[in-house]
């Protein structure tokens, strides 16, 4: 009996089962983070960036390097210091005495996945720096642009409970980040787990060793951006985003709700969702299930309301439950 042919690389059937891959191998060595890396998959597919916030110690840096590893790209990290300059992240000039001649040297931003290491400790200028290559997607020197590869991301990580000696990132940056996942600590089970794994000889610095292979590359995730723009989305849903952007800036518990740029970027979210669903139509559902990864960090609370233990997900979740879902 003849062999199936197999499905061509660029087909987005294909993709999507790539992409379903992506989990189970991530999962060789990161546990219980699947809801994270759905996140950074969606990312990868809308274009967008993340911010990573979790306590020390969680794998935030290993599941950077783990899905790099799985999707075959380029990914490179910078450890965000108070002394870090805009040019060593995005590249500089340096005279070539052999030439006599400035050239151009690449900063690690010149990656396909940048892991962005507690982003708020370096200061605004340096902050700054990344607005042009996470926005525009090249680095400008000298007035020449020089584009970044496609794909590309930046992956940024920020501690949650130590604020001494931070730069909090202003709005305009966090507003440039798609998704904002927390990265929560494990369950027992998952903990008991990571030690077996270390116990065994398990070292994060040698994913090869662990079994991690390439389940998907980057035609895969070009096809299956094509098959994410097709995703319809019904004008009542459309409505339902706008709606719950607008309830954000009514909130008694805001001093800021979301922007328009909130609206689409849960409009990105929501159709590479449902495609990685096995959809090709938005559902309410699909909103509901990305509001408060897209748009927890784009508001900001009233001092009153955090002295009250308000957080940004209580409000999005009372914004929920009272903007009406549409049938």
């Amino acid at each position: 009996m003849a062999k199936p042919a197999p499905e061509p690389v660029g087909d987005p059937q294909h993709a999507r089962a790539a992409l379903g891959r992506l989990r189970a191998e991530v999962g060789k060595v990161v546990v219980g983070q699947d809801a994270v890396v759905s996140g950074m998959v969606i990312a990868l597919l809308a274009r967008g960036h993340v911010l990573l916030e979790g306590v020390p110690g969680v794998a935030k840096t290993l599941l950077v390097r783990t899905i790099a590893a799985a999707l075959d790209l380029d990914t490179k990290r910078v450890q965000f210091t108070p002394d870090l300059m805009p040019g060593d992240v995005t590249g500089s000039l340096v005279f070539d005495a052999r030439t006599a001649e400035f050239e151009f040297r690449e900063g690690p931003v010149f990656t396909n996945l940048l892991l962005a290491d507690e982003i708020n400790r370096t200061p605004p200028k340096t902050q700054a720096s990344l607005l042009e290559v996470m926005e525009e997607r090249q680095v400008s020197v000298e007035g020449r642009a020089r584009p970044l590869p496609d794909p590309f991301l930046v992956a940024a990580t920020q501690n949650p409970i130590e604020y001494e000696g931070t730069y909090p990132l202003p709005e305009a940056q966090l507003d440039r980040f798609l998704l904002k996942l927390t990265v929560p600590l494990p369950t027992r089970d998952e903990e008991l787990g990571v030690l077996r794994a270390h116990h065994q000889g398990f070292d994060p610095r040698r994913l090869h060793d662990a079994g991690v292979r390439a389940v998907a590359t980057a035609a895969d995730l070009a096809a299956a951006r094509a098959a994410v723009q097709r995703v319809a989305v019904a004008d009542g849903v459309l409505a339902y985003m706008v709606d719950l952007c607008r309830a954000t800036r009514r909130s008694p518990s805001l001093e800021l709700g979301a922007s328009p740029r909130g609206a689409t970027a849960l409009l990105a979210a929501a159709k590479a969702w449902a495609w990685l669903t096995g959809r090709e139509y938005v559902t309410p559902d699909d909103v509901k299930a990305l509001a408060r990864p897209t748009l927890r960090h784009r508001v900001r609370l009233r001092a009153e309301a955090e002295l009250e233990g308000v957080t940004a997900d209580t409000v999005l979740d009372s914004v929920l439950a009272t903007v009406p879902t549409p049938r």
